[in-house]
């Protein structure tokens, strides 16, 4: 661990990392007393660990989580918006919070026991997976503030929800509760309250028993679904399956099942 990420393992820090059961990395959003709004130094310390869980070869998902008990995120720290330093909550490249349009490879899992709104809703759009307990709400408030959810929220919840359901909250700025949102497809796994970080953290697990490179560019086409014709999605498949192919984990998948043992994968 770097000198950067060692520092975000202090219990005061504002974004926690650590890495658990091996191959997850743990994010811990950490402002409980501002309910976790992203300030400027939140925001360039993501940006660091979004790319060191790129290239740490053990990481093979990331869950993000709250250490506040009733939110996830509340969006924005309008305090820093009002003084001015709204700008400094998006990073030149990974935008708002250092994450919403971050490149990246490996799996992002939000575990939410709590209210995700505005900025926050949009941290949550911008992982690939949910996990979520009954109290959990999303919501993009922003109309009622004279503003716009400008981090991808008015565009992304329309590819997780029904359009028109997406429509109405983003037009009546009304929060989703997490057991609609289950039932509407946008939370992957809803559980009680205390389980929430728990089954993030086995859902991760379950993902990291499978080939990382495998992973990653079967991920790399899925998220390309909505963005990309049929012609350019066989195309970015074809080089997905020859970048598979010529790896260790290709060959090693077919002899640990002939071999009849867990696969001893490598990533490369």
């Amino acid at each position: 661990m770097t000198m950067a990420l060692q520092q975000l393992a202090a219990p005061d820090s504002v974004l926690r990392y650590e890495v658990v059961n091996e191959h997850t990395a743990l994010l811990t959003l950490n402002r409980p007393e501002a309910r976790n709004a992203v300030s400027a130094e939140l925001a360039h310390l993501m940006e660091k660990v979004v790319s060191a869980t790129e290239v740490d070869q053990r990481v093979r998902a990331v869950v993000l989580s709250s250490s506040h008990p009733d939110v996830f995120c509340a969006g924005a720290d309008l305090k820093e918006v009002h003084a001015g330093r709204g700008d400094q909550l998006f990073t030149e490249k990974n935008g708002f919070a250092g994450l919403v349009y971050a490149q990246r490879s490996k799996p992002w899992i939000a575990a939410v026991n709590g209210k995700a709104l505005a900025g926050g809703c949009e941290l949550v759009l911008a992982c690939d997976m949910v996990v979520a307990s009954a109290r959990a709400e999303f919501g993009l408030p922003e109309v009622l503030r004279g503003l716009v959810a400008a981090a991808g929220g008015m565009y992304r919840l329309p590819r997780v929800l029904p359009p028109n359901i997406a429509m109405e909250m983003i037009a009546t700025a009304l929060p989703l509760g997490g057991e609609r949102a289950y039932a509407l497809g946008m939370v992957n796994r809803l559980v009680d309250s205390h389980r929430v970080l728990e089954e993030a953290l086995l859902l991760a697990d379950q993902i990291a028993e499978n080939a990382p490179l495998a992973v990653r560019e079967s991920l790399k086409v899925a998220r390309t679904a909505f963005a990309q014709d049929e012609s350019n999605l066989r195309s970015i498949t074809r080089e997905a399956r020859s970048t598979v192919a010529a790896s260790n984990d290709f060959k090693e998948g077919p002899l640990a099942f002939i071999e009849k043992r867990k696969p001893c994968w490598t990533g490369t």
